[in-house]
């Protein structure tokens, strides 16, 4: 299926005769810093607040915000939303994973990788009065279950 109709106009897929399932996305990304930034927020404490719970509401909102943000999205009814923030000490970076739930006809993949991004932009927004030169990187899908097919 595509978002473009049979004039060349982009249009939202019908999922209407699809199955209602239990869906459900997991997302990863990775924030990576120099030695000395990372040693500065290890404790996850920047003056601008605590960069773990303040990342894991961001993610939070944005997978709720995700249809607004891309345009062809559906609007999905989420179930539930859990971002993870992990610290890396020997790749000087977080790890941010998203699982994202519902009970729908299409699934939460845009949700997921929406979450953990916004998490990632939250963070790099929070720490970049230490370093400008933190990158955001590697976010991906890393599972999906639920519809027809599961990877």
């Amino acid at each position: 299926m595509n978002h473009i109709n049979k004039k060349g106009n982009p249009y939202i897929v019908d999922v209407s005769n699809k199955d209602i399932t239990e869906r459900i996305a997991i997302a990863s990304g990775e924030i990576k810093f120099d030695k000395l930034t990372y040693k500065k927020i290890n404790s996850f404490k920047t003056k601008k607040g605590n960069l773990e719970k303040t990342a894991i509401v961001a993610g939070i909102m944005g997978a709720k915000e995700t249809s607004r943000l891309i345009p062809l999205c559906h609007n999905i009814p989420i179930n539930h939303i859990n971002i993870d923030v992990k610290k890396n000490d020997k790749g000087f970076s977080l790890i941010i994973k998203s699982t994202v739930k519902t009970h729908s006809t299409t699934g939460v993949e845009m949700e997921a990788l929406t979450a953990v991004t916004i998490s990632c932009l939250t963070i790099y927004d929070m720490c970049k009065y230490l370093n400008k030169k933190i990158k955001i990187q590697n976010i991906h899908l890393v599972s999906k279950t639920g519809g027809k097919s599961n990877i």
